[in-house]
């Protein structure tokens, strides 16, 4: 069978019934058409922003396509929770250009899912194999440094390293549902003093609120416009420039709404916190967070354990709530391994890095170990 690729700056130019005949059969909310155009069309991931779509699109014989992946040229490394800034640094200090760079990944989002996506009925490692050659085709001919994958699929990380690109591998904190029926089932899994613990950061973090988790027409504006509030506060505090506009919350709510479950604290009626999550096929997926008061355990509260109740509550197999944080894992959510692939096209680069992702591989999946048997809140079976 023979193939056509096609190079796109923005995934309007390939259309939402195409993208999503491969994108909705995944499940994951953010590999969607109105996720990924929300972070275009609301001017938070645009060239101006270091964010420049080359999505691929992948056509059959009679012009269908058949396959899609998410794909940036990135002018830093900004927004996207797999760090080569020491890589940039060390390749430009000895002469090099690094920036800009091929990026497959979704925009400000450290969430595992496929970057591969291929429509039903297609075999799914054909179009992935033709997709990585054309992503690797697309790097040699813009002349660009490299190509970096954030966040796939375990299967799609080890396809990659067996076409020779380089494997990285990182943690995350998860939490997983062992058939929980109530949050109690899940606290009486835990070791008696966290147990205590949790419940007591819990009673100290609702006294006086009321929480209330949104969905759907739920969700109206002014919950929008409170949210905002409390993203760019966080925002402004920890890293000085948040990247999502209001205008992408707003995209997002009037498109997503079905899969969106935002947490909000109300003082009487007046919203002071709340917490945005995503719903997947089969885990949610904890995403931005803020506050305008100074509440100890509220940010558990919100983050942790209202996901908890709520992935209970769904059947859900899990939650993901984002990148760093081992302060999760007394909160349940136990180390967990994430991936990325590097392709380098300069050997005086891409051996050394080689060769420190040799021995990063190793440590990880240690520290991994440590943290869960030193660690770890729940009892021993």
């Amino acid at each position: 069978m023979s193939f056509t690729l096609q190079v796109h700056d923005g995934i309007a130019a390939i259309g939402r019934d195409a993208w999503d005949a491969c994108a909705a059969p995944t499940g994951d909310p953010f590999v969607s058409y109105d996720f990924l155009d929300a972070c275009e069309a609301s001017g938070s991931a645009v060239p101006s922003e270091g964010w420049a779509a080359r999505h691929l699109s992948l056509h059959d014989e009679d012009g269908a396509v058949i396959g899609v992946m998410p794909l940036y040229l990135k002018g830093h490394s900004q927004g996207e929770y797999v760090f080569d800034h020491s890589w940039a640094d060390a390749y430009q200090r000895a002469g090099g250009r690094y920036y800009p760079k091929l990026l497959g990944a979704v925009p400000f989002t450290p969430a595992t899912g496929p970057r591969f996506l291929n429509a039903p009925g297609t075999d799914a490692v054909v179009v992935r194999e033709a997709l990585l050659q054309g992503a690797l085709t697309l790097t040699e001919r813009l002349g660009v440094s490299s190509l970096h994958v954030n966040f796939p699929l375990e299967a799609e990380w080890r396809a990659m390293a067996e076409a020779g690109l380089l494997p990285r591998r990182d943690i995350q904190f998860i939490w997983r549902n062992d058939g929980y029926q109530s949050f109690d089932d899940f606290l009486a899994a835990l070791s008696s003093n966290r147990r205590k613990t949790i419940r007591r950061e819990r009673r100290e973090a609702q006294a006086g609120l009321d929480i209330r988790v949104l969905t759907g027409a739920q969700i109206a504006e002014a919950h929008w416009e409170a949210f905002f509030a409390f993203y760019m506060d966080t925002g402004d505090r920890k890293w000085g420039r948040p990247y999502l506009t209001r205008d992408f919350f707003a995209r997002v709510g009037a498109t997503m709404a079905d899969r969106i479950a935002l947490v909000m604290a109300f003082e009487g009626e007046t919203p002071v916190a709340g917490a945005l999550n995503f719903i997947g096929r089969d885990a949610l997926y904890g995403r931005q967070w803020g506050t305008l008061v100074d509440r100890p355990f509220l940010h558990f509260e919100l983050c942790y354990y209202q996901a908890i109740d709520f992935a209970i509550s769904r059947g859900l197999s899990r939650v993901e709530a984002g990148a760093q944080g081992e302060h999760k894992i007394a909160r349940g959510y136990l180390p967990s391994p994430v991936y990325s692939a590097h392709f380098i096209a300069d050997p005086a680069l891409r051996d050394p890095v080689a060769r420190y992702l040799d021995n990063e591989r190793p440590a990880v999946e240690a520290e991994m170990d440590a943290m869960t048997a030193a660690l770890s809140p729940y009892r021993a079976r």
